[in-house]
């Protein structure tokens, strides 16, 4: 359903070990880097973009708007959460079952080094 995904960044130097992180965590390694920017996933995964914005303004974040990645397991959450947090991110909650959504739902939920709201969520049993 989903190509890819874009995320403006202003600040490349503080940002890409932020997303290597996270993404290393989530089992996503860079598929390409460009000046300006890199693209994480796989040939055959949706992926995603960080990098300066296409028309040169100031990148901003949006509001009300998330991007949640998939884990295989509540264990690849942790380290989601715990490899945002070593990397300039910080807390939009910590890694927890969010039972109101479905009884398997686990999630944690960051602000990236520019403002971006990332999540990462199992919707497996005890995994």
């Amino acid at each position: 359903m989903i190509s890819h995904i874009t995320l403006g960044i202003d600040n490349l130097e503080k940002s890409e070990p932020f997303y290597d992180a996270i993404m290393g965590a989530l089992g996503h390694p860079v598929f390409m880097e460009r000046p300006g920017g890199k693209a994480y996933g796989t040939a055959t995964s949706t992926k995603l973009f960080i990098g300066s914005t296409f028309n040169g303004e100031p990148a901003t974040a949006g509001n009300g708007t998330h991007v949640a990645f998939l884990a295989d397991s509540r264990s690849a959450v942790d380290q989601f959460h715990g490899a945002a947090m070593a990397n300039s991110g910080t807390d939009e909650g910590a890694p927890g079952l969010r039972p109101h959504y479905h009884p398997n739902y686990y999630g944690a939920y960051v602000r990236d080094p520019e403002g971006n709201k990332l999540q990462a969520v199992c919707h497996r049993g005890n995994s």
